[in-house]
C-alpha cells in the first residue's frame, strides 16, 4: 500500500481536535497577519494600519467559516467512509483554493482592487498557502505528537503495576493490549488481542500479522518464538508450528488438506497456517479447553 493510500489517524477527524483546529487556525492567521504583514499583505490591500487591522478581522472570520463547513463536512464524511493521505491533502487544496477565492472576491467587489482578477487570485493563492498552511502543519505535529505520547504512557500504565517486566494482559482505555518485546527486552509493540491473527517466524525475527482498519498488515520484531511463548503463556497464542503461533479467538476452523492440516481465520485474509503433527495434540487440547470455556 502506498503511502497516500492509508487512511489518516482518527485524531485528525475527531470533534474535539476539529474545533481546537479551528480557534487555533483563525487566532495563528490572525496574528501573524497583524504582526509580521507577510509579504506586505498590508500594501497589498492599500490601507492603514487600524483598517487593516479590522479589515483582516473580518477576512479571517469569512475565512474561518469556509473552514468551518469544509471541517463539518469531512466530520459527517468520515463518520461513514474511511479518508487516504492522498484524500485529506485534496481537501485541504480545495480548501485553500476555495479561501483563496473568496479573499480574491473582497478585494476586488470591496476594496476594489485594480489588478487584474486572475494576477489577484494567483496572489491569493500564494498568500493563503503560506498562512494557512502554517497553523495547519503545527497542528499536524501536535496531534501527531500527543497521540503518541498517549499511546507509550498506555502502554507503560499497561507494563507497571505488577512488579514483573512483563505483564501479559492488561485493559488500556477497556480494550485488552498485548505487549512485545524484542530480544533485549524492549517494548516494541502492543496491539488490542482481537486484532492479532497469527505470529511468523523468520530467522531471529518474528512478524505479527494483524489487522489495522479491517486490512491485513504485519510488523516485524526481532526476537523469538520461544521467547513470546514464555513471556505470554496465558495470552491466547498458541504455537501450532515450529514457525508460527495463532490467536485461538481469531481461528475460524481447522481442515485438512493433502498437505496436512490448515488452520484459517476469522478475518478477510486468505492466508492458512499450517498445523504439524508435534503441537496438534496441544492444539487439540487448547481448542477443546476454548470450546468448553465458550459455553
Amino acid at each position: 500500500m502506498l503511502p497516500w493510500e492509508k487512511r489518516i489517524p482518527d485524531y485528525l477527524t475527531s470533534r474535539r481536535n476539529t474545533v481546537n483546529f479551528i480557534l487555533f487556525t483563525a487566532g495563528f492567521a490572525l496574528i501573524f497577519i497583524n504582526i509580521y504583514s507577510p509579504f506586505g499583505a498590508d500594501k497589498w490591500l492599500n490601507v492603514g494600519a487600524a483598517e487593516f487591522f479590522l479589515y483582516s478581522s473580518i477576512v479571517i472570520l469569512i475565512g474561518m467559516l469556509v473552514i468551518v463547513i469544509s471541517r463539518i463536512l469531512m466530520y459527517v464524511f468520515t463518520k461513514r467512509n474511511s479518508i487516504t493521505y492522498g484524500a485529506y491533502g485534496l481537501w485541504i487544496i480545495g480548501e485553500i483554493l476555495i479561501l483563496a477565492l473568496v479573499y480574491t472576491l473582497i478585494q476586488w467587489f470591496f476594496l476594489h482592487v485594480k489588478n487584474d482578477f486572475s494576477q489577484v487570485y494567483r496572489n491569493s493563492v500564494r498568500n493563503t498557502s503560506f498562512i494557512i498552511m502554517l497553523p495547519y502543519v503545527i497542528s499536524w505535529l501536535y496531534l501527531s505528537f500527543k497521540d503518541k505520547y498517549t499511546i507509550l504512557e498506555r502502554m507503560e500504565n499497561s507494563l507497571s503495576g505488577s512488579g514483573s517486566r512483563i505483564q501479559e494482559t492488561k485493559s488500556v482505555s477497556g480494550f485488552s493490549m498485548i505487549p512485545f518485546h524484542d530480544e533485549k527486552g524492549i517494548l516494541k509493540f502492543s496491539i488490542k488481542k482481537e486484532d492479532v491473527l497469527y505470529i511468523e517466524a523468520a530467522d531471529n525475527y518474528i512478524f505479527i500479522h494483524y489487522i489495522d482498519r479491517d486490512k491485513p498488515a504485519r510488523y516485524m520484531i526481532r526476537t523469538t518464538l520461544k521467547r513470546i511463548e514464555t513471556e505470554l503463556p496465558h495470552a491466547g497464542l498458541i504455537r501450532c508450528h515450529r514457525s508460527f503461533m495463532v490467536n485461538i479467538d481469531n481461528v475460524k476452523y481447522i481442515r485438512k488438506e493433502k498437505e496436512g492440516l490448515i488452520i484459517g481465520f476469522e478475518a478477510p485474509i486468505t492466508v492458512n497456517v499450517p498445523i504439524s503433527k508435534t503441537y496438534l495434540e496441544g492444539i487439540i487440547r487448547k481448542m477443546s479447553n476454548f470450546v468448553e470455556t465458550e459455553k
